[in-house]
């Protein structure tokens, strides 16, 4: 029993921690809008003392009303200045709560459109391997629910927090100065709702931060599966994938009912404190004025601040919960945000110009794993002279796309170096790196948008030079039977076949115009008579070019000036398709069986 009491006292203390480190985050992030912060609250809170101050001026109003009804004579002029010191206390309290409301608002959504925006600068700066190792959904959540959290919660909290603590406080005060037994009896009547306030608060931020981390999950299943909802159809996955997301969708509703439940029972918890007080107030109100300690303002003063008086404590409440909710949401953020970058480059002055390069890459004794503990690619080195086509050719995990990706630096090696034109890589910049190479990979990418600005993309290129290379790699007819030509805008509307999509690409890399390529499976979407075409473009293409070709149709590559066989991440083969399949070796064996595959 003691350990677990450990334990229990433990995770609370881990989940305060958690939720004071995330605020701490978030107010150091909003440190510049906290001036403009600091005014809404002064608006709220001057906004607040004028409401506070109307219950005196009513008990004034009511007093002189009573005694003018028992002597028949009352002071018309007396009250119409006190109903006007209230309309001007009352209005001014309007305006300035309108004032920080329209402050809050803007701040807020400067403060969502700066998270978005560093989100998206950050995720241009994390290392590769933390973007494979995290589901896409999962990162769409953050830029969205939880961004789009902390905004409402900000809006919903700050400012009603202490305008809430003032009128609580300015209630208290004003109380006691009228009456102290009432005001007494009002406060002990709520400070049970302080104590359930507090039990409910230790309990319910651990499912709001559950809820926001499963829903980034579920974000992530929806996303792979409705991306790939053919392959899953065809696979008869469907209801493999019901079942695991109605798995996952349950731990959502359970995290999310519990916290709603949580965070609901804070108003009708509160509204019960606000009658029970009301009742005590009236009751003990009118056993005061039986004896004529008190008269009849003063229960209407009081009536009044026992209203006042609990919507504080039910606001504090609900603030309590928008800002449980703005700690899991950031944490989530920051979380990504505070994600170790990739080294700073800035002091790196070497550059090598795409114009004037040559195109010699060396390998020297590279050594690289995705884990310290899992080698990929233990010992590998190669001389690769300008303008050779490489090929690279060995079954599935042999280390063939894991070498173009550390020939391009999204990872970085164990040991050893990769050099181009005698330069290391490490000592260039990766944009440097990038600007050397074209790439055509075998996931096709096309963003929503026309033909012309995907051909384009990043390149300031004529319309004759983007025709040109549309004809070179046989597209140039396909296009001009669109609706539209190169303005047709590519959505879900536009049908196009996954071979058409191939061959936009690798027309997109052709206008890149690069001197070094990477071919990774860049015709493994095309049927054989557009390979055919394909071939003869990429021929075209990598002239005078080094290039690498990664591929598993060997019939492809029968004319690269060198074919690298790999196992385990190492060259076990290397030659001409004519030297190599006259070794009859693993190379010859991966050819024959392919053709024999075709053969049956």
């Amino acid at each position: 029993m003691p350990r677990m009491m450990m334990h229990q006292q433990a995770q609370s203390q881990s989940r305060n921690g958690s939720f004071l480190s995330a605020m701490k985050q978030l107010v150091k992030y909003c440190k510049r809008f906290v001036p403009f912060m600091i005014v809404a609250i002064i608006f709220a809170v001057i906004g607040t003392i004028f409401s506070i101050a109307g219950p005196s001026y009513i008990e004034k109003v009511t007093n002189l009303i009573s005694s003018g009804i028992v002597n028949r004579h009352i002071d018309i002029e007396e009250v119409a200045k006190i109903c006007i010191i209230l309309m001007i206390f009352y209005i001014s309290s309007a305006v300035l709560n309108y004032v920080q409301h329209l402050i809050m608002a803007i701040i807020t959504n400067k403060v969502s459109k700066k998270l978005r925006q560093d989100i998206n600068i950050k995720i241009n700066k994390v290392p590769l391997k933390y973007i494979d190792g995290t589901s896409t959904g999962d990162i769409l959540s953050r830029i969205t629910n939880d961004v789009d959290m902390i905004s409402q919660a900000l809006n919903s909290s700050v400012a009603p927090l202490f305008s809430s603590i003032t009128l609580l406080l300015g209630c208290v005060i004003m109380m006691f100065v009228t009456n102290y037994i009432m005001a007494f009896t009002a406060i002990i009547s709520t400070i049970i709702g302080f104590a359930l306030m507090i039990l409910i608060m230790k309990n319910s931020q651990k499912y709001f931060l559950a809820r926001q981390i499963i829903l980034g999950k579920v974000n992530g299943q929806v996303e792979e599966i409705y991306t790939n909802h053919s392959i899953v159809r065809v696979s008869n996955g469907i209801e493999e994938n019901e079942e695991s997301f109605k798995k996952i969708n349950d731990k959502l509703f359970s995290t999310d009912w519990k916290s709603q439940f949580l965070s609901g029972l804070m108003q009708p918890i509160m509204a019960f404190i606000g009658n029970l007080g009301f009742a005590a107030v009236c009751v003990v109100g009118a056993v005061l004025m039986f004896y004529k300690q008190i008269d009849i303002g003063v229960i209407t003063a009081f009536m009044i601040y026992v209203r006042l008086f609990s919507n504080p404590l039910s606001q504090i409440a609900q603030c309590n919960n928008y800002l449980q909710q703005a700690s899991a949401a950031s944490e989530r953020v920051f979380e990504f945000l505070n994600q170790v970058e990739v080294s700073d480059e800035s002091n790196k002055t070497t550059y090598l110009d795409p114009a004037k390069l040559k195109g010699d890459v060396t390998f020297s004794h590279i050594r690289f794993g995705y884990t310290s503990d899992k080698i990929i690619i233990p010992d590998f080195s190669l001389d690769v002279k300008a303008g050779m086509k490489v090929a690279i050719v060995g079954p599935t995990g042999a280390g063939k796309t894991t070498l173009v990706n550390l020939l391009m630096r999204f990872y970085e090696l164990n040991s050893g170096y990769i050099a181009i034109d005698s330069i290391k890589t490490s000592d260039l910049t990766r944009e440097n790196v990038h600007s050397l190479f074209g790439m055509v990979l075998q996931d096709t990418w096309l963003f929503n948008g026309t033909i012309r600005d995907n051909l384009k993309y990043n390149n300031d290129v004529s319309d004759e030079e983007m025709i040109k290379a549309a004809k070179a790699c046989g597209v140039h007819h396909f296009i001009k039977t669109l609706p539209h030509g190169y303005d047709t805008i590519l959505d879900e509307n536009l049908s196009i076949s996954a071979g058409q999509k191939q061959l936009l690409t690798i027309t997109r890399a052709m206008i890149q115009n690069a001197p070094m390529l990477i071919l990774d499976e860049a015709t493994s979407s095309v049927d054989t008579r557009t390979e055919i075409l394909i071939q003869d473009a990429m021929d075209k293409l990598t002239e005078k070019r080094t290039s690498f070709v990664i591929a598993h149709r060997l019939s492809t590559i029968k004319n690269a000036d060198l074919i690298l066989v790999m196992r385990d991440g190492n060259i076990v083969e290397k030659g001409t398709h004519k030297e190599l399949m006259e070794q009859n070796g693993f190379y010859a064996e991966l050819y024959n069986s392919q053709f024999a595959n075709a053969a049956e």
